[in-house]
């Protein structure tokens, strides 16, 4: 039996005051490193070990959503290679293939967001990338289309979904102060290979066919679960490295230390801070036209200009501008106050929104290339300032579950919308009214957007008079209190003197 810490030393028997065994010790061991309950998490060491896991965070940013991203060329290639010109629904139902990846990604974001705060960061990537690794090579011996629903929709998406998302979480641990910075250089992975891919894709689907195509990209995932093994939370206190279990723990994965299990599973006391509510109403409403152009752009170009060559640079040129926006809007945040970052994702929602809606109307290569530029740049101010802004809206420790919830439901939009788009191409032979549609949502969600800042600082001057409130009743106890002392003192004097 470990006897209580409050029990004094003199009143435990002799067997209690030998040295503990190896299990009383691990114990020991595991409540040192769990820390004491409500204690501060420590301060972010803004760099150090911080920029191996930014390293290890872009390569996830990259190689999941360069993939998603990319995911018209695999469109294609989908269609020829299990298409069938017998069914007149074949664009709408390769459609599902990529949206089901996509919206699969993000709505499993609360779930994982649970795992993380129980299991922690690393663990909750590693073995999501396993997953992702499996669902994606799985998905190079299908046959039809069908398979690749549960291959590489669900099981595919769901692993990206479980190592992703703590690649968020993890970058507040070890960042603060450049934490927009961080966070744009991180995003911007995705970037560098939207950029890359496409010509690869088609090189490779071209070259080796489909399924080998698949095959390459599942090394992709296999670094990925190499990378999330830096993963490493950080050290709780200076006992740790003096005992040095900090250093035994390091490269183990499924290490004996305890994780404070969250009080709720989900947290949903979070939706009572109305602007967080608002936010988490206003992106996903945003977003129902969003993923559109990245399935069914390169389809519309292949139909709109079938004479050009090297089609896939549209998809490289919304690669190039995101990477750029990411960095350069993901600084700029380091200099906007507060709340107020979320102006940076209005502006971002205005310009996708009427950039999706002036693709139909570009008669020339060239003018298209253009949209695709601003489209791209503004795609990576929205992308790039979403954790910096979960941070302003919640306390650090519900940021996992605000990102969580938020991504949760961003599934629903992500997954309908490439669709009904390709619905509506199978039904009117164009693309023209999809992405006439796919305009709309955005400029809405941005208008629901612009109630956030205000609707946090009204909030923040009731607290602010609740809390003077406060401070004035405890002031005027005080000096009651002492007026009642000081005139009983002055009684019990004057008694004495008399």
């Amino acid at each position: 039996m470990v006897p209580s810490q409050e029990e004094p030393a003199a009143e435990r028997g002799p067997s209690e005051t030998q040295p503990p065994g190896p299990e009383a010790a691990a114990e020991k061991v595991e409540l040192d490193l769990a820390g004491p309950a409500g204690a501060e998490p420590p301060q972010p060491p803004e760099g150090g070990r911080g920029w191996l896991v930014m390293l290890a965070a872009m390569w996830c940013n990259g190689s999941v959503f360069g993939i998603q991203n990319s995911c018209g060329v695999l469109f294609v290639s989908m269609l020829k290679t299990l298409g069938s010109t017998d069914d007149d629904l074949m664009v709408f139902k390769t459609a599902w293939v990529s949206s089901l990846s996509m919206g699969m990604i993000f709505f499993c974001c609360p779930i994982v967001s649970v795992f993380t705060d129980i299991f922690g960061c690393r663990k909750t990537a590693v073995v999501g990338a396993a997953v992702a690794f499996i669902g994606l090579l799985s998905s190079s011996f299908v046959s039809s289309i069908e398979p690749l629903y549960l291959t590489y929709g669900i099981i595919f998406a769901c692993g990206c979904s479980f190592a992703y998302q703590p690649s968020l979480v993890i970058l507040g641990h070890y960042f603060k102060k450049r934490l927009g910075l961080v966070n744009g250089i991180v995003t911007a992975g995705s970037s560098i290979f939207t950029i890359l891919l496409p010509f690869l894709l088609r090189v490779l689907t071209d070259s080796v066919g489909l399924f080998y195509t698949l095959r390459i990209l599942s090394i992709f995932m296999f670094v990925l679960f190499l990378a999330s093994f830096t993963y490493r939370p950080l050290a709780s206190s200076a006992k740790d490295k003096e005992s040095g279990t900090e250093g035994s723990n390091r490269f183990s994965l499924f290490s004996r230390r305890k994780f404070s299990p969250p009080k709720k599973f989900f947290n949903f006391a979070i939706f009572k801070v109305t602007a967080y509510a608002v936010w988490a109403v206003g992106i996903p409403l945003a977003l129902f036209g969003y993923f559109v152009p990245y399935v069914h752009l390169m389809k519309y170009v292949n139909e709109r200009f079938e004479n050009g060559k090297n089609k896939e640079v549209v998809l490289m040129c919304i690669g190039i501008t995101s990477g750029v926006g990411r960095l350069l809007f993901g600084r700029i945040a380091d200099y906007v106050p507060g709340v107020k970052k979320v102006y940076l994702q209005v502006l971002s929602f205005v310009f996708i929104g009427l950039m999706s809606m002036m693709i139909p109307l570009c008669n020339d290569f060239g003018a298209l290339i253009a949209v695709c530029l601003i489209m791209g740049l503004f795609d990576g101010c929205f992308i790039s300032i979403m954790a910096p802004t979960a941070f302003e809206l919640v306390d650090t420790w519900d940021v996992s579950q605000a990102i969580g919830f938020l991504l949760g439901f961003m599934s629903i939009p992500m997954t309908v919308g490439p669709p009904i788009a390709g619905l509506l191409r199978d039904e009117l032979g164009s693309y023209d009214v999809a992405f006439y549609l796919a305009g709309i949502p955005p400029l809405i969600g941005s208008a629901v957007l612009c109630f956030i800042p205000w609707i946090h600082s009204k909030k923040q001057r009731e607290i602010s008079k609740t809390t003077g409130g406060e401070k004035m009743e405890t002031m005027l106890e005080n000096q009651n209190s002492l007026l009642s002392n000081s005139s009983g003192i002055f009684k019990k004097d004057s008694d004495s003197v008399i």
